[in-house]
Protein backbone atom coordinates (compact mmCIF):
# COMPACT_ATOMS: atom_id res chain seq x y z
CA UNK A 1 0.00 0.00 0.00
CA UNK A 2 1.02 3.61 -0.53
CA UNK A 3 2.39 5.52 2.49
CA UNK A 4 2.74 9.27 3.01
CA UNK A 5 6.36 10.01 3.84
CA UNK A 6 7.91 13.49 3.84
CA UNK A 7 5.14 14.96 1.66
CA UNK A 8 5.45 12.10 -0.82
CA UNK A 9 3.44 9.01 -1.67
CA UNK A 10 5.75 6.00 -1.35
CA UNK A 11 5.38 2.35 -2.25
CA UNK A 12 7.83 -0.55 -2.61
CA UNK A 13 7.24 -3.28 -5.22
CA UNK A 14 8.98 -6.67 -5.18
CA UNK A 15 8.94 -8.90 -8.28
CA UNK A 16 10.21 -12.38 -9.07
CA UNK A 17 13.15 -11.17 -11.15
CA UNK A 18 14.58 -8.20 -13.04
CA UNK A 19 12.59 -8.90 -16.20
CA UNK A 20 9.29 -8.59 -14.34
CA UNK A 21 10.50 -5.44 -12.58
CA UNK A 22 11.64 -3.89 -15.86
CA UNK A 23 8.34 -4.75 -17.57
CA UNK A 24 6.53 -3.01 -14.72
CA UNK A 25 8.71 0.09 -15.05
CA UNK A 26 7.97 0.32 -18.78
CA UNK A 27 4.22 0.26 -18.10
CA UNK A 28 4.58 2.90 -15.38
CA UNK A 29 6.62 5.13 -17.69
CA UNK A 30 3.88 4.95 -20.34
CA UNK A 31 1.26 6.05 -17.81
CA UNK A 32 3.57 8.80 -16.52
CA UNK A 33 3.98 10.17 -20.05
CA UNK A 34 0.21 10.19 -20.60
CA UNK A 35 -0.45 11.96 -17.29
CA UNK A 36 2.56 14.27 -17.62
CA UNK A 37 3.80 13.07 -14.24
CA UNK A 38 7.44 12.71 -13.24
CA UNK A 39 7.80 10.12 -10.49
CA UNK A 40 11.01 9.46 -8.64
CA UNK A 41 11.98 5.81 -8.52
CA UNK A 42 14.83 3.41 -7.93
CA UNK A 43 15.38 -0.13 -9.13
CA UNK A 44 17.70 -2.80 -7.80
CA UNK A 45 17.22 -6.17 -9.48
CA UNK A 46 13.68 -7.27 -8.57
CA UNK A 47 12.82 -4.31 -6.33
CA UNK A 48 11.24 -1.04 -7.49
CA UNK A 49 10.59 1.88 -5.15
CA UNK A 50 8.46 4.85 -6.24
CA UNK A 51 7.94 8.30 -4.70
CA UNK A 52 5.18 10.60 -5.98
CA UNK A 53 4.92 14.35 -5.36
CA UNK A 54 3.90 17.38 -7.43
CA UNK A 55 6.83 19.69 -8.07
CA UNK A 56 4.61 22.51 -9.37
CA UNK A 57 2.73 22.54 -6.05
CA UNK A 58 5.71 23.06 -3.72
CA UNK A 59 6.40 19.32 -3.64
CA UNK A 60 3.11 18.55 -1.92
CA UNK A 61 0.91 15.50 -2.48
CA UNK A 62 -1.93 16.44 -4.85
CA UNK A 63 -4.75 14.71 -6.71
CA UNK A 64 -2.31 14.34 -9.61
CA UNK A 65 -0.13 12.08 -7.45
CA UNK A 66 -3.11 10.10 -6.21
CA UNK A 67 -4.27 9.57 -9.79
CA UNK A 68 -0.80 8.34 -10.75
CA UNK A 69 -0.76 6.00 -7.74
CA UNK A 70 -4.16 4.63 -8.75
CA UNK A 71 -2.92 3.87 -12.27
CA UNK A 72 0.17 2.12 -10.88
CA UNK A 73 -2.04 0.02 -8.60
CA UNK A 74 -4.09 -1.03 -11.63
CA UNK A 75 -0.92 -2.22 -13.36
CA UNK A 76 -0.07 -4.37 -10.35
CA UNK A 77 -3.61 -5.67 -9.81
CA UNK A 78 -4.49 -6.40 -13.41
CA UNK A 79 -5.44 -10.06 -13.96
CA UNK A 80 -3.30 -12.40 -15.98
CA UNK A 81 -4.85 -12.63 -19.42
CA UNK A 82 -3.99 -14.09 -22.77
CA UNK A 83 -2.74 -11.02 -24.61
CA UNK A 84 -2.93 -12.62 -28.05
CA UNK A 85 -5.98 -12.12 -30.21
CA UNK A 86 -7.38 -9.24 -28.16
CA UNK A 87 -10.11 -7.17 -29.84
CA UNK A 88 -11.30 -3.64 -29.11
CA UNK A 89 -14.77 -2.55 -30.24
CA UNK A 90 -15.54 1.16 -29.89
CA UNK A 91 -18.53 3.37 -30.60
CA UNK A 92 -19.76 6.88 -29.96
CA UNK A 93 -23.14 8.52 -30.15
CA UNK A 94 -24.69 11.99 -30.02
CA UNK A 95 -28.39 12.63 -29.51
CA UNK A 96 -28.66 15.78 -31.60
CA UNK A 97 -25.22 15.96 -33.25
CA UNK A 98 -24.16 18.12 -31.56
CA UNK A 99 -26.01 17.11 -28.44
CA UNK A 100 -25.66 14.93 -25.34
CA UNK A 101 -22.95 12.42 -26.25
CA UNK A 102 -21.22 9.33 -24.92
CA UNK A 103 -18.42 6.95 -25.80
CA UNK A 104 -18.39 3.21 -25.31
CA UNK A 105 -15.82 0.47 -25.73
CA UNK A 106 -15.55 -3.26 -25.12
CA UNK A 107 -12.37 -5.37 -24.91
CA UNK A 108 -12.65 -9.05 -25.83
CA UNK A 109 -10.17 -11.90 -25.65
CA UNK A 110 -9.50 -14.40 -28.41
CA UNK A 111 -12.56 -16.42 -27.33
CA UNK A 112 -14.80 -13.31 -27.52
CA UNK A 113 -15.20 -13.24 -23.75
CA UNK A 114 -15.52 -9.70 -22.38
CA UNK A 115 -12.44 -8.56 -20.48
CA UNK A 116 -13.64 -5.02 -19.89
CA UNK A 117 -16.43 -2.70 -20.99
CA UNK A 118 -17.28 0.90 -20.23
CA UNK A 119 -19.57 3.74 -21.27
CA UNK A 120 -18.57 7.37 -20.64
CA UNK A 121 -20.88 10.37 -20.76
CA UNK A 122 -19.14 13.30 -22.48
CA UNK A 123 -21.56 16.20 -22.39
CA UNK A 124 -22.53 18.11 -25.52
CA UNK A 125 -20.44 17.39 -28.59
CA UNK A 126 -20.65 15.81 -32.04
CA UNK A 127 -21.00 12.16 -32.99
CA UNK A 128 -17.51 12.08 -34.56
CA UNK A 129 -15.94 13.54 -31.43
CA UNK A 130 -17.64 10.84 -29.36
CA UNK A 131 -16.40 8.16 -31.79
CA UNK A 132 -12.81 9.38 -31.55
CA UNK A 133 -12.88 9.68 -27.77
CA UNK A 134 -14.19 6.12 -27.51
CA UNK A 135 -11.14 4.97 -29.44
CA UNK A 136 -8.81 7.04 -27.26
CA UNK A 137 -10.27 5.74 -23.98
CA UNK A 138 -10.25 2.16 -25.24
CA UNK A 139 -6.59 2.34 -26.27
CA UNK A 140 -5.62 3.87 -22.92
CA UNK A 141 -7.38 1.03 -21.09
CA UNK A 142 -5.55 -1.55 -23.21
CA UNK A 143 -2.21 -0.07 -22.20
CA UNK A 144 -3.27 -0.08 -18.55
CA UNK A 145 -3.98 -3.79 -18.99
CA UNK A 146 -0.54 -4.34 -20.51
CA UNK A 147 -1.90 -5.22 -23.96
CA UNK A 148 0.29 -4.02 -26.83
CA UNK A 149 -1.22 -5.91 -29.78
CA UNK A 150 -4.87 -5.44 -30.71
CA UNK A 151 -7.39 -5.51 -33.53
CA UNK A 152 -9.71 -2.49 -33.40
CA UNK A 153 -13.24 -2.63 -34.83
CA UNK A 154 -15.46 0.42 -35.43
CA UNK A 155 -18.65 1.03 -37.38
CA UNK A 156 -17.47 4.53 -38.40
CA UNK A 157 -15.98 4.05 -41.85
CA UNK A 158 -14.78 7.65 -41.81
CA UNK A 159 -12.66 7.22 -38.70
CA UNK A 160 -11.32 3.84 -39.79
CA UNK A 161 -10.17 5.38 -43.07
CA UNK A 162 -8.63 8.31 -41.23
CA UNK A 163 -6.78 6.03 -38.83
CA UNK A 164 -5.52 3.98 -41.78
CA UNK A 165 -4.29 7.15 -43.49
CA UNK A 166 -6.73 7.04 -46.39
CA UNK A 167 -8.56 10.27 -45.47
CA UNK A 168 -7.20 13.52 -44.01
CA UNK A 169 -8.74 15.23 -41.01
CA UNK A 170 -9.89 18.79 -41.62
CA UNK A 171 -11.93 19.41 -38.47
CA UNK A 172 -9.75 21.11 -35.82
CA UNK A 173 -11.60 19.59 -32.86
CA UNK A 174 -11.16 16.09 -34.26
CA UNK A 175 -7.53 16.75 -35.13
CA UNK A 176 -6.74 17.42 -31.46
CA UNK A 177 -8.14 14.04 -30.40
CA UNK A 178 -6.55 12.32 -33.41
CA UNK A 179 -3.13 13.69 -32.39
CA UNK A 180 -3.58 12.34 -28.85
CA UNK A 181 -4.45 8.94 -30.30
CA UNK A 182 -1.42 8.91 -32.60
CA UNK A 183 0.80 9.53 -29.58
CA UNK A 184 -0.85 6.65 -27.74
CA UNK A 185 -0.35 4.34 -30.74
CA UNK A 186 3.43 4.71 -30.36
CA UNK A 187 3.18 2.45 -27.27
CA UNK A 188 1.64 -0.43 -29.25
CA UNK A 189 3.67 -3.10 -31.02
CA UNK A 190 0.89 -4.08 -33.43
CA UNK A 191 -2.53 -2.58 -34.16
CA UNK A 192 -5.06 -2.84 -36.98
CA UNK A 193 -8.24 -0.86 -37.68
CA UNK A 194 -11.20 -2.56 -39.34
CA UNK A 195 -14.66 -1.31 -40.27
CA UNK A 196 -17.65 -3.43 -39.20
CA UNK A 197 -21.40 -2.91 -39.75
CA UNK A 198 -23.40 -1.58 -36.81
CA UNK A 199 -25.01 -4.96 -36.13
CA UNK A 200 -21.57 -6.35 -35.29
CA UNK A 201 -20.81 -3.51 -32.90
CA UNK A 202 -23.78 -3.94 -30.57
CA UNK A 203 -21.75 -4.37 -27.37
CA UNK A 204 -19.99 -1.02 -27.69
CA UNK A 205 -23.21 0.64 -28.85
CA UNK A 206 -24.98 -0.68 -25.75
CA UNK A 207 -22.34 0.96 -23.52
CA UNK A 208 -22.96 4.28 -25.30
CA UNK A 209 -26.70 4.11 -24.76
CA UNK A 210 -26.41 3.04 -21.13
CA UNK A 211 -24.18 6.05 -20.42
CA UNK A 212 -26.56 8.41 -22.23
CA UNK A 213 -29.69 7.00 -20.59
CA UNK A 214 -28.14 7.31 -17.13
CA UNK A 215 -26.94 10.88 -17.71
CA UNK A 216 -30.05 12.39 -19.25
CA UNK A 217 -32.79 10.36 -17.55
Amino acid sequence: MWKELNNQLYRKFVFTDFNDAFSFMIKVSEVANRLNHHPKWTNEWSVVEIWLTTHDSNNEITDKDREMASHIDKIIDQPKIDKKGVKLFTDGGSRGNPGPSASGFVILDSNDDVLFSKGIYLGVMTNNQAEYLALKYGLEKLLDMGIEEVSVYMDSLLIVNQMNGKFKIKNKDLLIIFTDIKNILASFKKIAFTHVPREKNKLADAEVNKALDKAIA
